[in-house]
């Protein structure tokens, strides 16, 4: 069995909490609990933002951020015959590839407790030609409960929140499971926190909201937390399988964590990647460069929010995102912790950003 170097429970229980877009409840509370023995003081503001602060010997101060929120979808109507079964249809809570969706398991969120739910597909020899070739769309989604109309009704409200079911499980050398985005970089951010003893800045630790529906809990903390100095945290593409060319892989699994130095959202300060690289080198961490074609991050939330501000970011390298089956390398989360930790036990305020 692959050895672990970190608390695979926590995570596991952090992948699998549930948490979409703007009700990040049930996850948050966990955050909250989790930075309570780490750090000198908790708040959480009027969006669900969680930030965790270390308090420093300095006026300076670095903020870190990776997000709560996965994807998922909203409850917006229920389907079927009056005397026959009830379906539900959903809007979605981020951005769904929506040929990953059939033949899935969820769990629909209600005031009076979880409902099970499936995504089914039906039997392709039963479909037409045109049918089989059509491209799915989130709209064609209906959730069956295998409850009957009358009854889904008075269980399920319009607004009810919606997540796939899926376990977190070790796969070879790799952990997989649902909502690694962003989760196994809270994980690693909460890992980070519990390293750090008497930092030379004050950090801000920040679990933020809504990532997934564009950056808002980051832009928000860009202005309410104001830092001199930002690194955010998030999964990132490896397409280092089957099927792509190796110009296409972005990163590549058990290469070692990834130092962003572009998305389509941010353009990295250099002076802050080239210090990040150096240290890793130092410090004989495992790390890839990052430049990721298409896709955005809390970095870009605190960039320019409050005026300009460097920032950098760390990824780990993700298979199959936004899917039930994303897939880490445990070494490359070990990597990303290390590194984190390394670069702000070593940040004195003193380093110039500036161009």
């Amino acid at each position: 069995m692959t050895e672990v170097a970190f608390d695979l429970e926590l995570l596991t229980e952090l992948t699998e909490t549930s948490g979409v877009p703007g009700y990040e409840d049930r996850i948050r509370k966990l955050v909250e609990t989790e930075f309570e023995e780490s750090v000198d003081r908790v708040r959480t503001d009027a969006m669900g933002n969680v930030v965790g602060t270390i308090e420093g010997n300095s006026d300076y101060s670095v903020a870190v951020a990776a997000h709560m929120d996965e994807i998922g979808f909203m409850v917006k109507h229920v389907a079927g015959d009056d005397d026959g079964f009830g379906f539900l249809q959903v809007d979605a809570l981020g951005g769904w590839d929506a040929r990953v969706l059939k033949a899935q398991r969820v769990t629909i969120h209600t005031e009076d407790g979880d409902i099970p739910g499936l995504i089914g597909s039906p039997p392709p020899h039963t479909l037409s030609e045109e049918e089989r070739s059509k491209t799915p769309e989130v709209d064609d989604v209906y959730i069956d409960t295998g409850l009957p109309k009358d009854e889904l009704e008075e269980q399920v409200a319009i607004g009810d929140l919606v997540t796939m079911d899926q376990d977190t499980e070790l796969v070879g050398e790799t952990v997989t499971g649902k909502a690694l985005d962003d989760r196994i970089c809270v994980f690693a951010m909460l890992e980070a926190a519990r390293r750090i003893e008497n930092p030379a800045v004050t950090i801000h630790f920040c679990a933020t909201v809504q990532e997934e529906v564009g950056l808002r809990g980051a832009k928000a903390l860009g202005v309410d937390v104001d830092p001199d100095l930002a690194i955010a945290l998030d999964v990132t593409v490896a397409n280092d399988v089957p099927g792509f060319e190796a110009a296409d892989h972005v990163t590549r699994l058990g290469e070692g964590t990834a130092i962003k130095l572009k998305d389509s959202s941010v353009i990295t300060s250099p002076k802050v990647h080239r210090r990040l690289r150096a240290l890793a080198e130092d410090e004989e961490i495992d790390y890839q460069l990052e430049v990721l074609p298409a896709g955005g991050t809390d970095t870009a939330g605190f960039q320019n929010t409050s005026g300009a501000k460097p920032v950098g970011a760390i990824s780990i390298p993700t298979r199959y995102l936004h899917t039930v089956t994303e897939t880490a390398h445990v070494d490359d989360v070990s990597a990303t912790i290390d590194l984190l930790t390394a670069f702000l036990e070593s940040e004195t305020g003193d380093h110039d950003y500036t161009y």
